[in-house]
């Protein structure tokens, strides 16, 4: 499973491991943060190329993407046991994510994040692991991934 990165503080000398997941006030935060981000995928024009690859009920994608970015952030693990392994990029191959449909989702994540998660630092730690994901994401002709990975 991904995780969130640098997102993750060791205070193994002095306590335990605080995770991402904590930092952001756990699984009420993560609903909040979900809620908020469909919420802007639903109204900011700008999402309507994403909002439009979902089906009309967000209710099933929704719990999804709660136990997915629990799990993500080093919460609880509510995605795996139920979906085995994400392979994001794989379960997103049949829609066309190009530059404008992750910067559409970043728009809608970061204002969720904004929204959402009181602290700063950790919603710029969670802000970064997420931009890396979006960016890996793409599927489209020229995302520099696939160029890498077509290199002899």
């Amino acid at each position: 499973m991904a995780d969130a990165g640098t997102t993750e503080t060791d205070t193994s000398a002095t306590g335990p491991v605080i995770t991402p997941y904590e930092r952001i006030g756990g699984a009420v935060v993560i609903d909040r943060l979900v809620d908020s981000f469909y919420h802007r995928m639903d109204t900011l024009p700008e999402a309507r190329t994403i909002r439009d690859m979902h089906g009309t009920n967000l209710g099933p994608i929704k719990v999804i993407l709660k136990r997915y970015l629990s799990e993500w952030l080093g919460g609880p693990k509510l995605y795996s046991p139920e979906k085995g392994h994400p392979r994001l990029r794989q379960r997103h191959m049949g829609f066309p994510i190009g530059n404008a449909e992750r910067d559409a989702w970043l728009l809608c994540m970061r204002g969720a994040l904004e929204e959402t998660v009181a602290d700063v630092a950790a919603r710029q730690d969670v802000d970064a692991a997420m931009t890396k994901l979006a960016d890996w994401m793409r599927n489209q002709a020229g995302n520099p991934h696939d160029a890498r990975a077509a290199r002899p």
